[in-house]
Order: structure tokens, then sequence, then C-alpha cells
């Protein structure tokens, strides 16, 4: 038997209490940190904040950039920043915030399911009022570029945190680390082919389940796992990011181990699912198929 990555639903859990107290993730740059907070900041896979094959500038200032480490993300050849679309980096609880004339402005943070974090700030606009929260996958919206706050030009600031809050002075994004002092030109390869379904995971699942797991089908789809801390239930869901609108072959199925698998197939316009079953304490597999392209996982989240 083959177990992945226990600890995402126990941190689910923990995302509750999370959004019970916000403020208490917004850590000082200034607090402290064990080696092994720094060593976790990369443990999620980030994709660049905005929409498929866009190209802006990630500028890494080596002196004077408050925090050091943030990344001021910035208009490259033909693609001008301001008023460009931004995405959740990786998926997590995202809560909205706005300080007015000072500081970060309108901004988001996002806590991942290791208990890291991304922040967003300058934001023109917001898809939540401040105060709010939401589940967010990898790829979706939560705002637009702008100047708010303490910015003197259209920008995107971005970081990424320990789950203490320390900044991580190296960040990776698209597989690009700039690290302090540098400047790179990065392409996003995020919500590539699928910006367009006008459903989400946590849609289809309903109130109280968020994701703890995602697997691309090619460019055709994803299909992800969900839970619910509340029930102790999974649940889930394939999107289909082609021939919107239009019924075509889309799959999800779900197996706790030592039970059998329950597959929701068929020929649907937007999505498979919701498949849930209770499974608490127990490994499942799960996955989900648009057309002829699949994936199925191991059994794996046991806790």
């Amino acid at each position: 038997m083959s177990v992945i990555s226990p600890f995402r639903r126990r941190t689910t859990k923990q995302w509750a209490l999370a959004a019970m107290a916000a403020v208490a993730l917004f850590v000082s740059p200034a607090a402290s940190a064990t080696a092994a907070d720094d060593a976790g900041v990369l443990a999620i896979s980030h994709k660049s904040p905005f929409n498929c094959s866009k190209t802006f500038y990630a500028n890494n200032w080596s002196g004077g950039h408050s925090p050091n480490g943030s990344i001021d993300w910035q208009s490259y050849g033909s693609d001008a920043i301001n008023g460009e679309t931004v995405r959740a980096t990786a998926a997590g609880t995202a809560t909205f915030d706005n300080e007015g004339s000072t500081s970060y402005g309108q901004w988001v943070q996002i806590v991942h399911s290791d208990g890291t974090r991304t922040r967003y700030a300058h934001l023109a606009t917001m898809v939540r009022s401040p105060g709010q929260t939401m589940s967010v996958s990898q790829g979706t919206v939560i705002g637009t570029v702008g100047s708010t706050g303490g910015s003197d030009a259209p920008h995107l600031h971005y970081e990424q945190r320990s789950s203490s809050g320390v900044v991580d002075t190296s960040p990776t994004v698209e597989g690009v680390t700039v690290s302090v002092g540098q400047k790179k030109a990065v392409t996003s390869t995020n919500a590539c082919g699928g910006g367009s379904n006008p459903y989400t995971p946590t849609e289809v699942c309903g109130s109280g389940y968020a994701v703890v797991d995602e697997a691309a089908l090619g460019t055709v789809g994803r299909t992800y796992l969900l839970y619910s801390s509340g029930t102790g239930s999974n649940c889930v869901v394939t999107l289909k990011y082609t021939s919107l609108g239009t019924p075509s072959a889309v799959s999800a199925f779900l197996e706790p181990e030592g039970a059998s698998r329950t597959t929701d197939s068929g020929s649907y316009s937007y999505y498979a699912g919701p498949v849930k079953r209770s499974a608490p304490n127990t490994c499942v597999k799960w996955g989900g198929s648009v057309g002829s392209t699949s994936y199925t996982s191991p059994f794996e989240h046991c806790d």
C-alpha cells in the first residue's frame, strides 16, 4: 500500500480554525521561526499568478524592499501589468483584506495545505470583500493588478512565506527561482485551458469541503479530491476544459480502501460528480477522466 502526503487531511481541519482566526495568520516578517519552518517554505509547487502564456518580470529587489525577498511582478514587453487578472499560485484558503492607503492596500493571503502562505498586494479589485474567506484551487481568480496602498506604480507585490510567517528570500514560481537581487522573465502556465469553466470543485461538492489534492488531465480537464473535516466525508469532482456547455464524456470516482468504488460517468456539459463517501481514517483511491485522458491515484490520504 502506498500512502502519500498524509498531512494534507490534518491541515484541512486546521483551515477551518484559520478562517475563524484570520488575524493570527498575518504574522510580522520579523516573527521568529525554527529551521524546520524555513525548510518547509517551498513544499507546494507554485505557478505564476497570471493568465496562461502571459509573461512578466519577477523582480526580487536587492535592498529597500519590504519585506526582503518579496517579488514585484512588472510589465514585460507588450504585456502590460496594470489591470491584469491575478490568480492563486496554488490551492488553499484565501482571506481578503484592505489596509487602505498604507502598506499592502487591497491584498489577499492564501494558506496552503502544508500551512505555508502566499500574499498578493496592491490589488485594484478583489473577488471578495475585506474580511471574507474562500477556498481556492490553483488558478482561481482572486483579483486584478493595481496600485493601492503604499505603491507608486501598478504592479503585483507577491510573497511566499513559511507556516510561521518567515518570508522565503528565494521564491520559486513555474520552476524558476528568483533570489534577492535577481530579475527574471517568467511565463505563466496557470489555468491553461481551464480558466473558462464557470464551476469550481468547492461549488460542486458544497459547503464545508476543501481541496486536499488534484491532478491534471492533460489540457482537457482536472480532477479534484476534497474533504470535509466536519463530516469526515470525501468528495471527488472532475472539471472539463473542452467542449464546455456541450455534453461529452466525463467521469469521477472514489474508492475507500476495503470498500466498493462509486463512479459518476456520463456525457456532461461541465463536470462529473460530486462523488461523496464517508471514510474517516481510511485510505482512498480517487480520480476521473475527460474523454480518453484519465487519472487514478494510489490509495492515499489515510488520516
